[in-house]
């Protein structure tokens, strides 16, 4: 149970504010723990749900009631002691802490009932990566007739959700298919291609408990080990994996972005029939 809740900077649960954040979430119980494409959500005893976004530098660290059992606990705050990137404190009913903190102040918290909360979801976001609905299908529909590069095909959030700039890099690669390739150009074998990269870089990385290159870390305050498998991403000037051709890096949709021009197929625009 959350006996209490003190968010410590205004920024967190912006637009709206603290005070009501902090009142809709004292004393209530957490049933049910989720998540919904980058969105992580705690299902409260009276029907609401907190949703907290941890953008690019946001992280949650569950403390036990005398923070000794939280292995990465020294890790994360040892540098500094007065904890100025701590920016919510949600105290439990055993004397233990939820906290969430983020250097670069973009994660973002609120509370909403289950209507409004698919309403919100609706407008934002598409199919779930790792559900059976992601299907070469859906791949193909949602692809169907796009100008726009596969990287930035990746990263929108309306069409496959929850895959970032590291794992649209690798999906891409396990793929076969360059970054630039504009979306709508790609053959029944790349809907199968793009989707199984998609799948098995995402489970990879879960596998591994994700990458920390910078500040991720996972509940407990351990860092992912992704960081230390990646095929491309990062990679530039490296030797492939594959061919042992060297990696390059560009900038697609304002995001660095790495690939094997080897081993990545640029596909060409379909010419509209007449």
């Amino acid at each position: 149970m959350i006996e209490t809740v003190e968010v410590l900077d205004p920024y967190f649960t912006k637009p709206d504010l603290p005070g009501n954040f902090e009142r809709a979430v004292n004393g209530r119980e957490i049933v049910d723990v989720g998540r919904r494409g980058k969105y992580l959500l705690l299902e409260l005893d009276d029907g609401l749900t907190v949703v907290i976004h941890l953008r690019m530098t946001g992280s949650l660290v569950l403390l036990a009631p005398d923070g000794s059992e939280n292995p990465g606990d020294a890790r994360i705050y040892e540098a500094d002691r007065s904890e100025r990137h701590l920016k919510a404190r949600f105290t439990l009913d055993d004397g233990g802490e939820l906290r969430f903190s983020d250097p670069r102040r973009f994660g973002r918290g609120f509370v909403a009932n289950g209507e409004d909360l698919e309403t919100y979801f609706a407008s934002r976001l598409g199919v779930e990566p790792l559900s059976d609905d992601f299907t070469v299908e859906a791949v193909a529909a949602m692809s169907a007739g796009r100008t726009g590069p596969l990287k930035s095909f990746l990263l929108d959030q309306k069409g496959v959700v929850g895959v970032g700039n590291i794992y649209a890099d690798e999906a891409l690669f396990r793929a076969g298919l360059h970054p630039l390739s504009p979306g709508g150009s790609m053959k029944p074998e790349h809907h199968l291609a793009l989707r199984d990269g998609v799948v098995e870089a995402l489970q990879r990385g879960l596998d591994l408990g994700g990458a920390s290159i910078d500040d991720y870390r996972d509940a407990k305050g351990e860092k992912g080990g992704m960081q230390k498998e990646f095929l491309v991403h990062r990679r530039e000037g490296e030797s492939c994996v594959t061919c042992g051709g060297e990696i390059r890096r560009i900038v697609v949709s304002g995001r660095s972005t790495y690939f094997c021009p080897t081993c990545q197929k640029r596909l060409r625009r379909k010419s509209k029939r007449k």
